[in-house]
């Protein structure tokens, strides 16, 4: 089929954005990188244009503070690059679970132009959105107009993520490399969090986890596991090793058996290779695989995330450092919520016990990442009606079904030693604890 009648230079899509567009990037490698990193090339033209991203792995020039008349940047889920550009005054955090992140901002507001990145068309005229479906297919089903970067670098991927050249406006050529992760050597403690973990996980488990040292821990600590699934969703390279140890086969899922589900993909050059044209993996919408109904579905789901701090009654902390935006909820609440409603479902927090900053001195001091209570503040991402396990370097305890006081003693109990003291006095002063 025919695309090139719907191909644009760069400039042209540029010219494109106005004055007091809405305009919607894919999450991830789904970002259009041509298209926003020349975004500041327009900027005497237009005026509040408002750009919704999520996890942006770009560093383009219009986050500056200088382009702040021109854009505003309204992001889903914080990375490093959007935390440190926040200071600019043009960036802010859109609270939202992922699986509602596009019904919910379009009740907010409607998608002038979505531009996100895709492999080319095939003999049908299919594109595939590769390695994101977070969000991307509902807003180009939504947008007035759809822009697709078209990438051969990209790996073609199946699942509920092809595009037809007839529901596209235009096409850019571009030849750029998807994003790479490095890969994260889990350290000792990740490696005693890892390994607690691995107990709670059953031969024939449906398994999600993230990215970074703990869950990275834990896909190293599963490879005496058989059978297990996934469910999931970030695909990560910790995940391709246990399909590539045969760890992970998918045979005892309950639902999309033999397949990988996820929403999107970020990793290494192996892991995209893997994707590429295979027909094992379902790159499903982010409505679909992070619903805790579908979630729920699947037996035998374990979920496992990661927190920043845990208070003694069992609220998490997972996205803020007190007012500071860090990250995001994700899907961080509906993969925990789902596990827990499957059939012999599981959810476990996994954090260290502590963390060394400064203090007003400059002076490098340790604190517990377990608190009598979260910092003013910090956002509540797992309620504690919703927490079923916790887990640092000194233990995994379960708080499902547990009152404040059971919930208290088991949480100091896997504590940094040094600070078991100290928080046990603060739980009797605050009425926590009575003794």
């Amino acid at each position: 089929m025919n695309s090139d009648n719907k191909i644009i230079s760069l400039e042209e899509a540029l010219s494109l954005v106005k004055s007091g567009d809405h305009v919607v990037t894919g999450l991830g490698a789904g970002e259009a990188k041509l298209f926003l990193e020349n975004l500041h090339t327009i900027a005497d033209r237009v005026d509040n244009v408002t750009i919704t991203n999520s996890l942006s792995m770009l560093q383009p020039k219009f986050y500056e503070a200088q382009y702040r008349d021109s854009f505003n940047i309204d992001s889903m889920f914080f990375s490093s690059v959007t935390r440190g550009a926040h200071k600019n005054g043009n960036v802010n955090y859109v609270p939202n679970h992922l699986y509602l992140s596009a019904s919910d901002r379009m009740k907010h507001i409607t998608p002038d132009i979505f531009i996100g990145s895709a492999t080319p068309p095939d003999k049908h005229g299919f594109m595939s959105l590769s390695l994101s479906n977070v969000y991307e297919t509902q807003f180009i089903e939504n947008a007035k107009l759809v822009i697709l970067e078209i990438n051969e670098n990209f790996p073609r991927t199946f699942g509920d993520n092809e595009i037809h050249i007839d529901n596209v406006d235009y096409l850019v050529k571009a030849d750029y490399q998807p994003p790479l992760i490095p890969e994260v050597e889990p350290n000792e403690k990740d490696l005693k969090i890892g390994k607690l973990i691995a107990e709670h996980i059953e031969d024939g488990d449906t398994i999600q986890i993230g990215i970074g040292g703990i869950p990275n821990a834990v896909a190293a600590c599963l490879k005496d596991k058989k059978d297990l699934g996934i469910h999931t969703e970030m695909m990560t390279t910790g995940m391709l090793d246990l399909i590539e140890q045969g760890v992970v086969t998918g045979k005892k899922k309950s639902l999309h058996r033999g397949k990988v589900v996820f929403s999107f993909a970020l990793g290494s050059q192996r892991l995209y290779d893997y994707l590429d044209d295979n027909p094992s993996i379902i790159v499903g919408r982010g409505s679909y695989v992070t619903d805790p109904y579908v979630i729920s579905r699947n037996d035998n789901m374990v979920s496992i995330n990661t927190a920043m701090e845990v208070d003694l009654t069992g609220q998490v902390c997972s996205e803020s450092i007190g007012y500071k935006q860090f990250s995001g909820t994700g899907g961080q609440f509906t993969t925990a919520v789902g596990a827990q409603m499957a059939k012999n479902g599981r959810s476990i927090i996994a954090l260290y016990s502590s963390f060394t900053t400064k203090n007003e001195q400059g002076e490098r001091i340790e604190m517990s990442k377990i608190v009598p209570s979260l910092k003013p503040g910090s956002i509540v991402t797992l309620t504690r009606n919703s927490v079923d396990m916790v887990a640092t370097e000194y233990g995994i305890v379960s708080l499902e079904g547990t009152n404040i006081q059971e919930r208290v003693e088991r949480l100091i109990s896997i504590a940094h030693p040094k600070f078991r003291d100290q928080l046990r006095a603060e739980a009797v002063s605050c009425g926590l604890l009575v003794e």
